[in-house]
């Protein structure tokens, strides 16, 4: 049998892709190309999340807003408003906190479920009576570093200093005062009062204002404080019925009495006048009786009797008349209707 020669031995024997030669250079080809294109995709990654990750820590805080960095979850620092960095979680972390908002607080809301039962709303007076008292509270954030770290429930502390000072206060005071209408007094030292116990818990709050919205007796004695009222009110017009009857009586008796004083004062005056010009009268007399005893003698005589003869009825007939025909005849009747004048 003829061997007939194949013309492809020559071309297996020089190819560089035998069976026997392929294992030894694949793998070759494995490590030189797939290896280093990986580790380039990681290293893109890696760098990208390390930038993220930078960037996290950008934060805008609004103006209404107050921002406290954290550092580990201790304070580190305060920002106001405006574009910020800090430094990426879990390191630092913001806390933003709005510091404008009002807040408010009621007390004295809550009804009792029986009618004879009392609530938080129901407080002392100084004068031993009972009122019933709703009172709201609006407040905002003044420091947020201290509203955040130094009180952990902060409405249930100024419900409950607001109470305390409250009590204090109406317990200080009378019962209508508060009723009837001062109640701005109450307002204001209860806002001020609360704001001193606040700021000595460093409690990071201010008190924007206090509004007494009722004030009235409870209504398990509104019926019985109302008939007090009404005696009270009863005794205070009668009182000034009083003041007025008082006050129209005196001005009259004190006018009537200066004028008595007054006339007294001028009879006085007029008898002792009186009674000076007739002592000097006398001695202008006497003086005269002094210096001519017999004129002096003879005009009292003449006035004396023009004085004691003024108020008498009489009738003279001149002597001269006896030796005529005259018959004298007297006027009965004339000098009895002078007489009788």
């Amino acid at each position: 049998m003829v061997k007939v020669p194949n013309p492809w031995e020559d071309v297996e024997e020089s190819n560089p892709w035998k069976d026997n030669d392929m294992p030894s250079r694949r793998p070759k080809m494995k490590k030189t190309f797939k290896p280093d294109g990986f580790d380039f995709k990681w290293s893109w990654g890696i760098g990208a999340l390390v930038l993220m990750w930078l960037a996290s820590g950008l934060y805008q805080v609004q103006p209404n807003e107050e921002g406290v960095v954290l550092r580990f979850g201790a304070y580190h620092d305060t920002t106001d408003s405006g574009l910020h960095y800090h430094l990426p979680f879990p390191i630092e972390t913001v806390e933003k906190v709005n510091i404008t908002q009002e807040r408010s607080i009621n007390l004295g809301v809550a009804e009792p479920t029986n009618r004879n039962d009392f609530t938080e709303s129901h407080m002392l007076t100084g004068d031993e009576n009972i009122v019933d008292i709703n009172l709201t509270i609006v407040w905002r954030i003044a420091n947020a570093k201290d509203y955040l770290f130094n009180m952990t429930s902060p409405d249930q502390t100024v419900r409950v200093a607001a109470q305390s000072v409250l009590r204090e206060i109406v317990g200080q005071s009378q019962m209508m005062p508060i009723i009837s209408g001062d109640r701005g007094k109450v307002e204001d030292e209860t806002k001020e009062e609360l704001q001193k116990v606040l700021n000595e818990f460093g409690a990071g709050i201010q008190i924007v204002r206090v509004k007494l919205q009722k004030a009235d007796p409870p209504k398990q004695v509104v019926d019985a404080f109302n008939e007090v009222q009404r005696a009270k009110a009863d005794m205070e017009r009668f009182k000034n019925e009083a003041e007025a009857y008082r006050n129209e009586i005196l001005p009259k008796s004190r006018g009537e009495a200066a004028q008595r004083l007054q006339n007294a004062e001028a009879y006085k005056q007029a008898v002792i006048n009186k009674a000076q010009g007739e002592a000097e009268r006398f001695l202008s007399v006497y003086d005269a009786y002094k210096q001519g005893k017999e004129v002096t003698a003879k005009r009292l005589y003449l006035e004396t009797m023009e004085d004691v003869l003024a108020n008498s009825n009489k009738v003279i007939i001149d002597p001269s008349a006896k030796g005529g025909n005259v018959l004298p005849v007297l006027p009965l009747q004339q000098i009895n209707s002078r007489a009788g004048e």
